[in-house]
């Protein structure tokens, strides 16, 4: 680990400055620093009923452990004020105060939704647009708030954060589909100033980088790292899982709403098992027109979901990718299109031994590679299905990659460079997401 001594800023800190408004907003927004020296580690759970990523963090006075579902493209962490909310450290943000402004808030206004004033709806307060990405559900009744955070761990350390700024709805739609005893959403969208890395990057230990690699076990957790590096897990020799990836550049989606905060990435075509996947290219493009298009990463969809007549044609190609001796089945469950016998596969170290495919990016050398590890997934005994699924709404991105696909993956988010990576399996490398430094943690 790197002596260099930094200044360590937060956002409490600068709001404590006596300088303009003004000059306090612009100060925050610009990317100085740079004397980045630890990586925050942040376990991550695979919950075995609904395949929702969940972390866990302590919040407020005194500490409550929170549950938080892990929403990739969520603009800021939220948490469920409905009801028992007590915190003695809870500061709503007041109107035109550097909290509320930095925030970049819909509006400011007076409760309206509770006949009491209470943590999440207070007068004079700013309010933001929060989202459930299980239910398409945008609300913008969000109070801009701070309280204590304590937040993952570097070495032996945990993470305290005095004044972590944060939304606290009081909208009891807001908690709908989360899995049992989750309250709340960790954002870690990319241009929010205060989604979790872009407020943790304030802290000069840490950057605008992050790690995200999700465990396939229901019961090992896998973990995010939040800084530059190294990535650390274990085969069983300590290896930096963050050499060899695959950079690909983010593509910006500036005419939806909300999805500014969403990570795109340019998909040219696919190939199943060398060969590419006859399907309508402009597809593969954001539709400006429309809003809709495009390929999107989401840790809040368990798989990838793909436009209709995408899914239709990638569902014949690995079809007839499959040996002849492989039996199609009717699929037991009704979100699976294709299903087949796994009796006459054989099981390698990257899983079942099927077609491979092949996400091809920007040019034809770079290319996202997926095994049967990721692209098929076990439902019975003898039965897999294709962990693809066919979309059913409409307006929506016409690829996105969902959580199955990227788990036992290294996916590193660069904010400041505007790119995103991708390792290819660990289980090449004899090792897995569960397997980081779990003697970190304290």
């Amino acid at each position: 680990m790197s002596n260099t001594t930094c200044f360590i800023l937060s956002l409490s800190n600068i709001m404590s400055l006596k300088l303009p408004l003004s000059m306090l907003v612009i100060f925050l927004q610009l990317d100085i620093f740079v004397c980045s020296s630890e990586v925050l580690y942040l376990p991550v759970t695979k919950d075995a009923l609904t395949l929702q990523y969940i972390t866990e963090v302590s919040q407020r006075t005194p500490l409550i452990p929170i549950k938080l579902l892990v929403h990739l493209g969520g603009r800021s962490l939220w948490v469920d004020c409905d009801k028992g909310f007590k915190s003695s450290t809870y500061k709503p943000g007041v109107c035109n105060s550097t909290q509320c402004t930095y925030s970049n808030p819909n509006y400011c206004g007076d409760c309206i939704l509770k006949p009491k004033l209470q943590p999440g709806c207070n007068n004079n307060s700013c309010y933001i647009w929060g989202e459930n990405p299980l239910i398409d559900w945008f609300d913008d009744s969000a109070e801009i708030a701070d309280d204590v955070l304590v937040i993952g761990s570097t070495p032996g350390v945990p993470l305290t954060w005095p004044r972590f700024v944060f939304a606290c709805f009081v909208s009891p739609n807001m908690v709908r589909l989360l899995a049992n005893g989750v309250t709340g959403i960790a954002g870690f969208g990319r241009e929010s100033p205060i989604s979790i890395p872009n407020q943790l990057a304030l802290d000069s230990r840490f950057t605008k980088k992050f790690g995200i690699c999700l465990s396939s076990s229901t019961t090992s957790p896998g973990v995010i790292f939040i800084g530059s590096g190294p990535y650390y897990v274990y085969n069983p020799k300590k290896i930096d899982i963050s050499n060899n990836i695959l950079y690909t550049k983010l593509i910006a989606n500036k005419n939806a709403f909300l999805v500014t905060q969403e990570y795109y990435i340019q998909v040219s075509c696919i190939k199943i098992a060398g060969q590419q996947v006859p399907l309508n290219k402009t597809l593969l493009s954001i539709n400006k027109k429309d809003i809709d298009g495009g390929t999107r990463i989401s840790t809040a969809s368990p798989y990838t979901i793909l436009h209709p007549s995408i899914y239709d044609a990638f569902k014949t190609a690995f079809i007839n990718a499959l040996p002849k001796n492989v039996a199609i089945v009717e699929p037991p469950m009704k979100q699976f299109g294709l299903c087949f016998s796994s009796k006459n596969i054989k099981i390698t170290n990257v899983g079942l031994d099927v077609p491979v495919i092949d996400f091809v990016l920007h040019k034809p050398s770079a290319y996202w590679r997926i095994y049967g590890t990721n692209s098929v997934v076990q439902v019975s005994k003898d039965v897999m299905c294709l962990a693809f699924v066919k979309q059913n709404e409409e307006r929506q991105p016409s690829i996105v990659i969902g959580g199955h696909q990227l788990e036992e993956n290294l996916l590193i988010l660069d904010l400041p460079q505007k790119k995103i990576g991708f390792s290819s399996s660990l289980k090449f490398q004899q090792t897995s997401c569960s397997q980081y430094d779990n003697t970190i943690l304290g």
